[in-house]
């Protein structure tokens, strides 16, 4: 396994808070899953208001053996990787059904194990569809894997273009970074309503917060 290193800070796990909101003005380390039966991919990012900064990355080259074996393989690694970079929350991509249905199955069964292992250190696992992330790091829900690998390695400003599963990770851990400045900035446009509760589903709320999230970003040019 490949492990892609680099000076590290101590973030304890915080799901409870982080889970539902994400202050444009903190740092929140996540951890992005790509599974895999054969290899699983992982990023860890440290997201900040207006910047991606890579912790680690790499992927995880499942040995071939028993089905209970390599899902405890999996397990095992991502623990130990949690345990080394002590991330925040963690993200996932959701799986459709494949043409091979036993294939689809394995792959849900990876998936399981990976989310069992973050779930068991206390993260928050965020999920979200292949076209969200390829629409939040590329822009459109058609891109293609390598100008997701291209991307990635702009966002975070990498030398190289990072291994195909590891930068499926890093992308899933910055759509989930993502996903959380603009709810912060949803919330932050909407003003309270009488019961207290506010809605995410008014278009004006919605220009709100990227309005100010444009006002913010030019500020910062």
């Amino acid at each position: 396994m490949r492990i892609f290193a680099f000076p590290l800070r101590y973030n304890p796990p915080l799901f409870r808070l982080y889970s539902l909101h994400f202050p444009v003005s903190d740092s929140l380390r996540i951890l992005g899953i790509d599974p895999g039966l054969n290899h699983t991919g992982y990023g860890v990012i440290d997201a900040a208001a207006s910047s991606f900064e890579l912790v680690a990355a790499g992927c995880i080259h499942v040995p071939r053996g028993d089905l209970c074996q390599r899902l405890a393989f999996i397990h095992e690694e991502l623990s130990r990787i949690i345990k080394q970079t002590h991330p925040s929350c963690a993200a996932a991509e959701i799986i459709f059904l494949n043409i091979n249905p036993k294939t689809t199955l394995l792959l849900g069964q990876a998936r399981g194990a990976a989310i069992a292992c973050a779930a068991v250190h206390g993260l928050h696992v965020h999920e979200f569809t292949p076209s969200e992330i390829k629409q939040s790091v590329v822009g459109t829900g058609a891109a293609l894997k390598s100008q997701i690998q291209h991307m990635v390695m702009r966002l975070l400003g990498l030398q190289e273009v990072p291994q195909s599963d590891a930068a499926d990770a890093l992308a899933c851990a910055i759509t989930c970074a993502n996903s959380m400045k603009l709810k912060a900035l949803h919330e932050s446009a909407m003003p309270a309503s009488r019961t207290g509760v506010r809605s995410l589903s008014s278009r004006a709320h919605r220009r709100g917060a990227w309005e100010q999230f444009a006002k913010q970003r030019k500020q910062q040019s």
